[in-house]
């Protein structure tokens, strides 16, 4: 089973309890407008262009650096076998395809940190979900070694895809960002109706689950509109671990930069601790845990 992955994180302590492995596949069926990986929308991998960090060896150039006219050279210009000689990291490609296995050889090599922490293997994405099958070939590989199993899941999609994986999980972390559906729609690129029933599932199921919310500056940054969020979360709460405001994070501007992309909130800066308090307190007010930062 292959994958196509964008990165492979070790001792995250961000994506779930304890010490993990995030594992994180390319390809996201939402357009965030705020998104901080811009690497992992397109399903396909990627070239990746940081000049700064460029040394002028001239490796990505087939003659004397000397007489290059520019380097790194345009991306038209470029072949994998430029980019592949590029050492210092100037060049990147964001994405390349790995088989379950190598993926899990990874993982394991961190099992005494997961028993110890009580962490374990987190998949992320993007939208893990679009690559399910090989989730599962994932997640069910940990479970054999007796490895704690975790995803981050947007939920937009057949609940069906995510039930069929929920016997080899144990959490799921999902993002309730916004209410209105033409906000949402706006802001995300797709329909809400689907990720709200989903989440809705779930809480039936009484499946341990975190929601969160991303606070997006003159977005969802208001106390009614968290409160909105948290009330509907809290329509279930057995199983619900606790319901978590994760502050704009600005940190992929310079990725959007060396995908050649636009980044709509390049000029947008996290919020303050205290209105985060007090978009905290807002969603206390719906009587389930919350978790800010």
């Amino acid at each position: 089973m292959m994958g196509i992955v964008t990165e492979i994180q070790r001792f995250s302590l961000k994506d779930g309890p304890g010490i993990r492995t995030t594992v994180f596949l390319k390809g996201c069926n939402a357009s965030c407008k705020w998104c901080h990986n811009p690497e992992t929308l397109s399903p396909n991998p990627e070239l990746m262009v940081y000049p700064v960090r460029c040394v002028q060896c001239g490796a990505c150039r087939d003659f004397d650096p000397t007489t290059a006219k520019q380097l790194p050279p345009p991306r038209e210009e470029l072949s994998p076998q430029n980019v592949a000689r590029c050492f210092s990291g100037a060049l990147a490609v964001a994405g390349r395809e790995m088989s379950a296995s190598q993926v899990l050889d990874e993982v394991f090599q961190d099992s005494d940190y997961y028993s110890d922490s009580g962490g374990g293997l987190t998949i992320s994405g993007g939208e893990a979900m679009l690559q399910d099958e090989f989730c599962r070939e994932l997640l069910s590989g940990c479970k054999e070694k007796g490895i704690s199993t975790a995803i981050e899941t947007n939920l937009a999609y057949d609940f069906g895809k995510l039930d069929e994986l929920l016997p080899f999980l144990d959490l799921v972390m999902a993002d309730i960002k916004l209410m209105d559906p033409q906000t949402h729609m706006e802001y995300v690129g797709i329909d809400n109706r689907q990720i709200l029933e989903n989440a809705e599932k779930l809480g039936v199921l009484e499946f341990p689950r975190i929601f969160r919310t991303p606070v997006i500056p003159g977005v969802n940054d208001s106390p009614e509109e968290i409160s909105r969020i948290a009330a509907f979360v809290a329509r279930h709460t057995a199983g619900l671990l606790y319901y978590e405001l994760l502050n704009f994070n600005p940190l992929g501007d310079s990725k959007y930069n060396a995908l050649n992309m636009n980044n709509p909130f390049r000029d947008y800066r996290p919020l303050d601790d205290a209105d985060m308090e007090s978009l905290a307190h807002a969603a206390a007010q719906a009587g389930i845990p919350i978790k800010s930062g």
